[in-house]
């Protein structure tokens, strides 16, 4: 099977557990306040289902158009924009007969489920694999850091000892706080052995959006050839894979950003000086081709440590994982309202994208936790033919006391359907534009 038919499969198995979840979270609420729900559908059926079979008084089914899905709930302005209905004596199992909070919670169901499922599966993920770590041990070279980072104070060599006073499982998650969780401080320890505390300035998520850094801080990796252009200046000098390199023209080496840099401030030829088996070789490099030698890094620098959780333990780190997972969610939703965030807002390719190309049970299950808690926030969202849209006005109607008018429910009924369908297409168009231009 290729990698898009395997992440294809994922993203439709995903999605679909995701939606039935949705709309039970919808169709429970409704059935306990003796609500009648009328259908129940994978999917959409305009038109035609692929399959439907009525069970008491719900018609159940799957539809064509993979779009989302739905219930159809007695005596609600839904999609299904059925007036007729509305124009009725209302009847006691109708939604609009039952009281404004057990309208509020049917509504509600939807998003609670996935927020909880996602919450759920993070503390089954951490259960059943444990979790990767990845200490400062782990990358003994430290931190190179961007040109914005070097800007308010960090250094070449860096380690990151703590964020805000907190040590991290994983360094290189400080980029993530940095970018989306107003750090205020982050204590390093200097390559002398010296530590020092980095104020970090309010705007600096802003700053790492609009430059493009969305990963200011690197790991540096040493300095061990993983592979050789053939013919080319390095592999006719004579060096070889798995070669450290340890100086060039009497330039210590300690790591790979090291050894770029000085190729490309030094003068030829470049006397170089590597390990090999132990013994020390010196090779000499006469030439470069558009500021190359031919000689690329070994890319199997990292090494994640693991640690293995108790139950107790996946809860609780599980809920603070999914709570984070939401923070930083919603977070970066700010930037979808720029110029340049909106031309990264994806549809179903970049959906399908989180997958991983092969199968894997943990990736899978950590993309649809990620999707379930994405689909929760949008879904609670105040625009209307959005369950954040029915909630709007039902809490107005709480407030007031006054329930709106069904045509004000239908207008912004269909207006919120329209939005969607562009929101839609607009997300979709992205995505062909990417994979049409590569950008």
């Amino acid at each position: 099977m290729s990698p898009f038919a395997i992440k294809a499969v994922q993203l439709l198995m995903s999605l679909s557990l995701l939606i039935i979840l949705h709309e039970l979270g919808h169709f429970i609420p409704a059935r306990l306040f003796k609500t009648r729900v009328e259908k129940f559908f994978l999917f959409f059926d305009v038109k035609f289902a692929l399959f439907k079979k009525k069970i008491g008084e719900t018609v159940y089914g799957i539809g064509w158009l993979p779009l989302g899905g739905y219930v159809k709930i007695s005596g609600m302005i839904d999609e299904s924009m059925d007036t007729e209905q509305m124009q009725q004596p209302a009847q006691p199992w109708e939604f609009r007969s039952k009281p404004a909070w057990q309208r509020l919670i049917i509504m509600l169901g939807g998003v609670t489920v996935n927020l909880l499922l996602g919450f759920f599966i993070y503390m089954m993920i951490l259960f059943v694999w444990g979790k990767n770590t990845l200490t400062n041990e782990d990358l003994p070279l430290g931190m190179q850091p961007s040109p914005i980072a070097q800007a308010i104070g960090f250094e070449k060599g860096d380690q990151i000892l703590r964020v805000d006073g907190q040590p991290l499982d994983n360094v290189l998650e400080a980029n993530r706080y940095l970018f989306l969780r107003n750090v205020s401080t982050i204590e390093v320890q200097r390559v002398n052995g010296g530590q020092e505390v980095i104020a970090i300035p309010e705007d600096f998520g802003k700053r790492m959006f609009e430059s493009g850094e969305m990963q200011v801080l690197f790991p540096l990796f040493p300095a061990v050839i993983d592979s050789l252009t053939p013919n080319g200046p390095a592999a006719n000098a004579g060096l070889q894979t798995q070669d450290k390199i340890m100086a060039l023209n009497d330039n210590s080496i300690k790591s790979w950003r090291d050894f770029t840099d000085a190729v490309q401030t030094e003068s030829l030829p470049f006397e170089i000086v590597v390990e090999r088996s132990g013994q020390l070789d010196t090779l000499s490099v006469t030439q470069q081709i558009d500021g190359k030698i031919g000689a690329n890094k070994l890319r199997t620098g990292i090494e994640f440590g693991h640690k293995d959780l108790n139950i107790s333990e996946s809860i609780v780190q599980g809920f603070s994982y999914g709570y984070w997972t939401l923070y930083d969610y919603v977070s970066q939703f700010q930037y979808v309202f720029t110029k340049k965030g909106a031309s990264q807002v994806g549809g179903f390719g970049a959906i399908g994208n989180l997958f991983p190309p092969s199968w894997d049970w943990r990736a899978f299950w950590s993309s649809t936790a990620l999707i379930s808690i994405m689909l929760a926030f949008m879904n609670v969202l105040p625009i209307p033919a959005l369950d954040g849209g029915h909630v709007l006005f039902l809490l107005y109607e709480m407030v007031s006391g006054r329930k709106p008018h069904d045509k004000v429910l239908e207008y912004a009924q269909v207006i919120g359907f329209f939005l969607i369908l562009g929101l839609v297409i607009f997300a979709n168009g992205n995505d062909v534009y990417r994979y049409l231009f590569g950008s």
